[in-house]
């Protein structure tokens, strides 16, 4: 059975990372519902947030499949544990002066805000699960959505032994204890306490 997993990469920071990432998984017949990369604390680490609408098995082929790219720092499909997941929308709606109460109204409730505001219309920013933002979305088109942006889904595990554990395998015969990448200590190392 297929579901939207939750995949957390660590990545080197480098051109053509991204390429290769999403190359695999696009080899592998799998569609990325969603993918953000940003930067980290390490400004030669990005951490990458996939959504893939695979099944359990699949999702840990494709795990192992990006383990074995170069680039790839660690890896960890979140989805059972406990996380916070995010997006963020910026919708622009269109809004005449007269007709902008019930709509600012509608925003304070999902939390938003407004970020630009032009004669006509209104920019808002709303953040959250991506259930709270295809709701706010639904709640929008009847006002007249003029354009809006959909960033993919950042998680971070949670609690304070939260971290990104490195994969419970071997890949191709390698001993993972003998790359010095990932020995506990060792630079790249992110498996100690947090």
């Amino acid at each position: 059975m297929s579901q939207s997993r939750l995949l957390s990469v660590l990545v080197d920071n480098k051109p053509g990372v991204l390429q290769r990432v999403a190359s695999m998984i696009r080899r592998r017949g799998f569609n990325i519902d969603s993918l953000s990369v940003g930067p980290t604390d390490d400004d030669s680490v990005s951490r990458m947030t996939i959504t893939v609408h695979v099944g359990r098995q699949q999702a840990e082929q494709a795990t192992k499949q990006l383990a074995k790219l170069i680039d790839v720092i660690t890896i960890d499909d979140i989805t059972g544990l406990r996380n916070v997941a995010h997006e963020l929308v910026l919708v622009r709606m269109h809004a005449p002066p007269g007709e902008r109460t019930e709509l600012l109204n509608l925003v304070d409730i999902f939390r938003g805000r407004i970020v630009d505001v032009a004669p006509s219309s209104v920019i808002i920013e709303v953040t959250g699960s991506g259930e709270k933002i295809d709701n706010f979305i639904e709640l929008m088109r009847p006002y007249g959505i003029k354009e809006l942006a959909r960033s993919g889904v950042v998680a971070l595990v949670r609690g304070d032994q939260a971290r990104i554990r490195l994969m419970d395998f071997v890949v191709d015969g390698d001993d993972p204890e003998l790359d010095a990448s990932r020995v506990p200590g060792v630079a790249g190392d992110t498996t100690g306490n947090v």
